[in-house]
């Protein structure tokens, strides 16, 4: 462990936001950097259920917590995150190919640009603490080039980056946000599509699979009691395993030899653009 306990005490110092659950070791030399396989955790839906949310806030785990906007605990659990040093995104819904409804701040087809922008820019003023944005569902909007264009004309004005959750195989979502040079990541494996834990067990497995063949991946899971449960365990096992887990603003530091996404002054926050223009 003297390897993973030298490079996770380098990657702290470095780039806030990647687990210390392996404290440095005895013996451990300044030359013991490499990397380990590093695993991101997006929860999405969060929001809507108070007690699975907070068991999220409190994991000692550095996972990523994706707000829907306008629910019931949406505020509350977002400053929670933000206390617990949780990384905090914008689970955006979008229009999908099931025409599942999608409730207040959603993005849909039928919107032209000013109508997409300005619920974006809203659903964004929502969420406290705000450092990414995520799809919900999308499965149709997601395939639609104006509209991604939209999207991401907007987030570029902001210090935030773009996860394309990959709800279809044929979104234009993330390509689009590279063209836009909007931060951008692609999810890897859903954890909990089914909610057992055999069924979750296996996904986790192949993220950490994905991880040490490529070096990092990326989940995104829901704040459903089986998922919950199953990451309170399992995340603390990492370590023995040599398996490192950050936010997604520290993946992408670390897929960028930890590059920073925005330069000084080079973005204003949200909250600051929003007042000024609506």
């Amino acid at each position: 462990m003297r390897v993973l306990a030298s490079a996770l005490l380098v990657l702290t110092l470095l780039i806030p936001g990647i687990s210390t659950a392996a404290a440095p070791t005895v013996g451990a030399t300044p030359g013991d950097s490499a990397i380990p396989p590093t695993i991101a955790i997006i929860i999405d839906d969060m929001g809507h259920d108070l007690h699975q949310g907070m068991r999220l806030v409190n994991a000692h785990s550095p996972i990523t917590l994706a707000f829907l906007p306008y629910r019931p605990y949406t505020v509350q659990l977002a400053e929670a995150a933000h206390r617990h040093r949780k990384e905090v995104m914008l689970h955006v819904p979008m229009a999908n190919t099931h025409n599942i409804g999608l409730g207040q701040g959603g993005l849909d087809v039928n919107m032209d640009q000013i109508t997409t922008t300005s619920t974006l820019r809203r659903d964004l003023n929502a969420i406290p603490y705000v450092k990414g944005v995520n799809n919900h569902m999308g499965s149709k909007l997601t395939r639609m080039q104006p509209n991604m264009d939209w999207v991401m004309s907007e987030l570029f004005r902001y210090p935030l980056y773009f996860v394309d959750s990959r709800t279809i195989a044929s979104t234009v979502a993330g390509e689009t946000a590279a063209r836009y040079k909007v931060p951008t990541l692609s999810r890897d494996v859903f954890l909990d599509n089914e909610q057992t834990e055999v069924s979750i067990d296996r996904q986790f497995k192949e993220l950490i699979r994905k991880a040490r063949e490529n070096g990092t991946a990326i989940a995104i899971g829901h704040p459903h009691k089986a998922t919950v449960d199953y990451l309170l365990k399992k995340l603390p096992e990492l370590d023995e395993q040599g398996i490192a887990v950050a936010t997604v603003s520290a993946l992408w530091a670390i897929r960028n030899n930890n590059r920073s996404m925005f330069a000084d002054g080079d973005k204003q926050p949200v909250n600051s653009i929003f007042a000024k223009q609506d």
